[in-house]
């Protein structure tokens, strides 16, 4: 039993829906871990297209989507390319229309906005119709629930739920989230992973660190 392959893009039969990332995925500026899965009754094929906006090379921005993650459809992840400069009484993009509105422009005013990568960790569940905004970091282990509007970091193991998105609760205490991130079983070979599942799925803290 090892486990079925993470570059296969239609993992489960009869059921399109649901693909792996990683062969689905081709920009340079996103990354995306091994059985991470998107889930869309239009099939995932345009993960990238449909959930990734305003995420243009020129940037420099990426995102960054650790292994076995889970998400639902309609997510989306809103990348710098959407951000305006504000520093102004006006936030309208005059210079990207031309015909002599760039003149003037600045683009220390726009570039001082970009909020870096979009950072998602491992095991992290984004619920349908999410939203995550540019530069957030999502810990490992995190669920954010549906239609949520993530616009700021999120700790590992935590629920995050609203708009703007606000912790719920952690999913356990402080010193078992500390002995997960140190068992960080999701780096496992899949082997090791397959041999140790119901470990993983089960929660006896003290059963998955004899397993690591």
């Amino acid at each position: 039993m090892d486990g079925p392959n993470p570059d296969i893009k239609h993992p489960i039969p009869m059921h399109t829906r649901v693909g792996f990332l990683k062969g689905l995925v081709s920009a340079p500026n996103i990354e995306i871990g091994d059985f991470t899965y998107y889930d869309d009754p239009d099939g995932p094929d345009k993960f990238a297209e449909k959930c990734v906006l305003h995420h243009y090379p020129f940037i420099g921005d990426k995102l960054i989507i650790g292994r076995f993650c889970a998400i639902a459809e309609g997510a989306r992840f809103i990348m710098n390319g959407a951000n305006h400069a504000m520093s102004g009484f006006s936030t309208y993009p005059f210079n990207i229309f031309g015909h002599g509105w760039e003149k003037g422009f600045d683009p220390a005013t726009w570039s001082k906005e970009v909020r870096g990568d979009t950072v998602l960790g491992n095991d992290v569940w984004i619920g349908m119709d999410a939203v995550i905004l540019p530069g957030v970091t999502i810990g490992d282990g995190a669920i954010i629930a549906a239609k949520s509007v993530v616009t700021h970091d999120v700790p590992p193991y935590a629920i995050v739920a609203g708009n703007a998105a606000k912790m719920v609760k952690l999913r356990f205490d402080n010193r078992t989230i500390r002995r997960l991130l140190a068992v960080a079983w999701w780096d496992w070979p899949v082997d090791k992973i397959s041999r140790n599942l119901d470990a993983i799925r089960g929660a006896d803290i003290s059963l998955l660190e004899a397993a690591a």
